[in-house]
């Protein structure tokens, strides 16, 4: 018995059709493990992210004390003391 959507075909819907199949046999392959792989790979990088940007702030909270210590005693010093 001949296909009766065979008759109406259209270019976009064979592709729809290929492209479609594609994916199945693609996902019934196992080959999809590249995707989660490409989300642990993104996971990983933004908890990366996250510890640089902490370490960034402390050290940055470190030079910002060190450098008002440092100001605060120049300003407090006269020509014979030290701080």
């Amino acid at each position: 018995m001949p296909n009766p959507l065979r008759s109406i075909s259209h270019p976009a819907v064979d592709f729809l059709v290929t492209f479609l199949r594609g994916r199945v046999q693609r996902a019934r392959s196992g080959e999809l493990d590249r995707g989660a792989s490409a989300v642990e790979w993104v996971i990983i990088s933004a908890v990366v992210v996250a510890i640089v940007g902490v370490v960034a702030a402390i050290i940055n909270m470190a030079l910002s004390d060190g450098a008002n210590k440092v100001k605060d005693c120049i300003d407090g010093a006269d020509e014979k003391g030290t701080c």
